[in-house]
């Protein structure tokens, strides 16, 4: 069960590092995107395909480029990930007054 969910947040990471790229280098194309971030072409498409659907970035025809929901999502990227940090706080805690 939560080898799924660590596989999930591996994939969200890598997602993250390539918005934080775009922000940093935009525009930028797929190669340079997998140079830069020393990952296979194929899941640097993968991550920005995701990334566009769900409108943190947009294709130009120089490359990729953030959108204002990227530059929201980093900000408050923080006060999410403490949250998420809580709940699992919270799980370990109880389960360790189950043993």
């Amino acid at each position: 069960m939560l080898k799924k969910l660590k596989s999930e947040i591996e994939l969200v990471s890598r997602h993250l590092e390539v918005i934080r790229a775009v922000v940093e280098h935009q525009p930028i194309g797929i190669m340079k995107l997998s140079e830069v971030l020393d990952l296979p072409y194929h899941r640097v498409r993968y991550s920005l395909r995701i990334l566009e659907q769900e409108g943190y970035i947009r294709a130009s025809p120089a490359g990729a480029v953030a959108t204002a929901l990227a530059a929201d999502l980093l900000s408050g990227l923080e006060g999410e990930i403490d949250e998420l940090i809580g709940l699992l706080v919270t799980i370990q805690e109880e389960n360790s007054r189950n043993l």
